[in-house]
């Protein structure tokens, strides 16, 4: 890769961590950009788990620090999320060409028709909280991690209601939740990728610095701002995503 290339991976990779741990959608940022630069699909699918580690473990760690942890139930629902995410991955390094941009500009548009059409609400941080429905929010929490391992796109988004409707957690507690949850279905994810393709190590190291930069933020300001500011940066981005991939 060139040097202008790995840069740009890490600007890009910076703005999606924060969006991934805010909110979540920060992949369909990073993954268009190596289709961009000509990475198979399956390969950039997989380099992209590379950033996703790296900026889970620096979110994981921001939280922490700011008094967001809860190790039991955190471990319970990354087990059933890892499950799901090993017969996502495998499926997922066989996931090519024009069905994977096809695939990807759907979650796009659906990821732009949820966040236009849901109600604003509220981000409270409170520090204990008992979950609702336990056993199926562990159920569910294996099919997202079927689609975190299959493509990565817009599981936070999935992550997101299981977490907040089923489980009833507020926003800044789900995000807790979340980034340990990715972390932990990623490290199955990225070794199952690894070990099925070459991976572009400096491209996955560039988004990763990227990544853990804007995940560090992204923790803070979750805790302490909200998403919605974002937004409409985000609707401007996906929609040309969507029009390159669909038409050009």
């Amino acid at each position: 890769m060139e040097y202008w290339q790995i840069l740009l991976l890490i600007i890009v990779g910076t703005f999606a961590g924060w969006i991934n741990v805010m909110a979540g959608g920060g992949s369909l940022l990073t993954i268009p950009v190596m289709l961009f630069m000509d990475i198979p699909a399956p390969v950039a699918n997989g380099t992209n788990r590379i950033a996703i580690l790296a900026q889970n473990i620096v979110a994981v760690y921001a939280f922490f620090r700011n008094g967001f942890s809860d190790i039991r139930l955190s471990i319970t629902l990354s087990l059933a999320a890892s499950f799901g995410a090993i017969w996502g991955a495998w499926l997922g390094v066989f996931l090519q060409g024009v069905w994977f941009n096809r695939m990807l500009a759907v979650v796009m548009l659906a990821v732009i028709i949820l966040m236009a059409t849901e109600k604003k609400k509220p981000v409270t941080a409170s520090k204990n909280q008992q979950p609702k429905n336990w056993l199926l929010g562990h159920i569910l929490m294996v099919g997202a991690g079927f689609w975190g391992g299959l493509i990565q796109v817009g599981v936070g988004f999935i992550l997101m209601p299981i977490l907040h409707k089923v489980m009833g957690f507020d926003l800044v507690r789900v995000n807790m939740y979340k980034v340990a949850i990715v972390l932990s279905f990623t490290i199955v994810a990225l070794f199952i990728f690894a070990s099925q393709l070459e991976l572009i190590w400096w491209a996955g190291l560039g988004l990763a610095l990227g990544n853990s930069i804007g995940g560090w933020y992204g923790a803070h300001s979750t805790i302490h701002k909200g998403e919605a500011w974002i937004k409409v940066v985000l609707y401007v981005v996906l929609s040309c995503f969507i029009m390159k991939l669909l038409f050009f």
